[in-house]
């Protein structure tokens, strides 16, 4: 009993520490922003997951987790506890979104290395932070996909949800960079189609899928609206748009709580890009 009492005191008194703020409740999908924490120098664990906590302090809570309560730790590089809070997680409430992928799409595997490559991107941690706000839109078209809906094909589920946002944008709309950051890939592959990932430092990372060209250079510097590729319609897409995805820490989290897009009116079409007339 004594060893119980003195562990909720220890608790107790790291949740007081003035030193780091975090919020008491997130949505499924949101970032939890850390505050408090100067040198960059603890680690954070938060449903399962241990990250370096830059001074930032950028915490992923998946799309996928569970809403109910759950412990965020920090501690610092020798593992010494610094600070305990319960994080409440709400029911994001996301949708279901059927689509009906062609046999040619149903057929599609990833490439060699594919998986693997896109996957070590996600896992980039870098020093150096590039980003800064407001972030920008890489098109400026609707949304007509939002994230972290559940994906049905064919009306049957996929076990899948939707890792970004799908823009409505027409074939050939250039696509810019949501911040600052270097590249780390740019690739045509065979299921993300033309793929750029961009690392904007200290595990924040984003993508541009399903483009018809790109533009950008692996292992270059790119700034906040700069042209990383060319809107398609390529690998596993049913139509022209951009698929779009933040991630922090190697998940996906709500791009739409960082920028907000308005949602395509239901029924609308894209419109067509525009052309100048000779003579």
């Amino acid at each position: 009993m004594a060893n119980s009492k003195v562990f909720l005191l220890t608790l107790l008194a790291l949740a007081a520490d003035p030193a780091f703020r975090v919020p008491a409740a997130v949505d499924q999908g949101d970032t939890i922003r850390v505050a408090g924490n100067p040198n960059g120098e603890a680690y954070v664990t938060f449903a399962q997951k241990k990250l370096r906590l830059f001074a930032d302090g950028l915490v992923p809570v998946p799309a996928i987790l569970a809403p109910g309560k759950y412990p965020l730790t920090i501690a610092d590089k020798q593992g010494k506890p610094l600070f305990t809070q319960i994080i409440d997680v709400r029911d994001a409430k996301f949708p279901i979104q059927n689509i009906a992928p062609t046999k040619a799409m149903s057929s599609l595997k990833p490439a060699p290395g594919e998986v693997e490559s896109i996957q070590a991107f996600l896992n980039t941690v870098s020093e150096t932070r590039y980003w800064s706000e407001p972030f920008r839109a890489p098109t400026p078209q609707c949304m007509n996909s939002p994230y972290g809906v559940q994906r049905y094909y064919h009306g049957k589920p996929s076990g899948n949800f939707h890792r970004g946002l799908d823009l409505r944008s027409p074939m050939g709309t250039p696509v810019k960079a949501t911040a600052a950051g270097m590249v780390r890939l740019a690739h045509q592959w065979n299921y993300t189609g033309g793929t750029v990932g961009i690392d904007h430092g200290q595990g924040f990372t984003s993508m541009y899928l399903h483009l018809s060209k790109i533009e950008a250079k692996e292992g270059a510097t790119v700034q906040a609206g700069d042209v990383v590729g060319y809107v398609g319609s390529t690998g596993f897409a049913t139509g022209p748009h951009l698929h779009w995805g933040l991630f922090v820490g190697g998940i996906a989290i709500n791009p739409q709580k960082w920028i907000a897009i308005p949602a395509c009116a239901a029924g609308a079409k894209p419109a067509r890009k525009r052309t100048k007339k000779r003579g």
